[in-house]
């Protein structure tokens, strides 16, 4: 089972439908921000005696997105607290890839192509035929994925998609802020576990996981200028471009699954965010989630702003 555990690992962040959400080991990187820093899509939520920072993350990124803005830097210092979808910890954890892994597998005896639509059949037999040699150097042979389940494929589809347009997960700015808080001695946690997000995306009906499946053989097809063009609105911060291609057409084409992967998420998170604000302590807080969830009118930031807290975008090269 070596070599379904090994890819299992690659697949421990969801909400990978449009975008990207993977992580894993930091990398070191320059230490001042240059004129070519991104500009960060981030917020600042208010009550009386603390603040939340939100900072939408792109979760592979490129060597030459180092070093960050200063209005991150900013943050991390100003934050007593650092708050990830998922505890840092549990990134990396063995048994974490194992729960995906058996999740992932199929346990019915057939294999995923007797349940596939004609189309996304032919399209993900020309897609495995087309990657077959970065599957391999995954540790995935591409009659594997037969044994797993459509949003696990999806999945492996994306993240290929990511790495062949030079994206890595080990450059991803969870991964690079959890290393920086990990050496400043910041408290970190996440608003999600491991486990619910296995459960997450195993939770899926057979619906919603062609969809995904479906969704991320089209966004392949679409080759890499469209990923390029992802990016580059990341590293622009240009929130209405990033909302555009990433959830605007997943929330037309296909509701339940765009509901699943951000709108219910969102409304759990919001209760625990009104509770880091209303903390005794009275500590400021960093919260690096993906972008997609602070976008839009169903993201955070707006869940928030009209709970009647105070928001404002910080972007000092915005102003500029």
């Amino acid at each position: 089972m070596r070599l379904r555990w090994n890819a299992a690992r690659h697949m421990i962040r969801p909400a990978l439908a449009v975008a990207t959400f993977l992580a894993f080991a930091g990398a070191a990187h320059a230490d001042t921000a240059g004129d070519k820093a991104p500009v960060p899509l981030m917020w600042k939520v208010s009550d009386q005696d603390s603040s939340l920072y939100l900072l939408g993350s792109f979760h592979l990124l490129r060597p030459e997105d180092y070093p960050l803005s200063r209005d991150v830097d900013v943050a991390l210092a100003d934050a007593e607290k650092v708050v990830f979808e998922i505890p840092p910890e549990e990134l990396g954890s063995p048994m974490l890839g194992m729960q995906m892994g058996q999740a992932a597998l199929r346990t019915d005896g057939t294999t995923l192509d007797s349940e596939l639509p004609d189309d996304t059949r032919q399209a993900l037999a020309a897609w495995l035929e087309a990657n077959a040699a970065e599957l391999q150097q995954m540790q995935l042979p591409p009659q594997a994925m037969q044994m797993f389940e459509p949003w696990f494929v999806g999945l492996m589809v994306t993240v290929t998609e990511m790495r062949k347009a030079g994206l890595d997960p080990a450059l991803g700015l969870d991964t690079h802020l959890a290393k920086k808080a990990g050496e400043t001695g910041k408290a970190t946690s996440g608003l999600e576990t491991g486990a619910e997000q296995v459960a997450f995306l195993d939770g899926m009906d057979r619906a919603e996981q062609l969809q995904f499946l479906q969704q991320s053989l089209e966004g392949a097809a679409e080759g890499r200028a469209e990923i390029d063009k992802l990016h580059a609105a990341w590293r622009s911060g240009d929130a209405e471009a990033l909302w555009a291609g990433m959830a605007a057409d997943m929330r037309r084409e296909f509701p339940g699954l765009y509901r699943r992967i951000n709108v219910e998420r969102n409304e759990a998170w919001v209760p625990k965010l009104e509770a880091k604000l209303r903390a005794p302590d009275g500590n400021d807080v960093l919260v690096v989630v993906g972008a997609l969830h602070l976008l839009g009118e169903d993201g955070v930031v707006e869940k928030l702003r009209e709970k009647g807290y105070e928001v404002e975008r910080i972007c000092s090269a915005c102003s500029r």
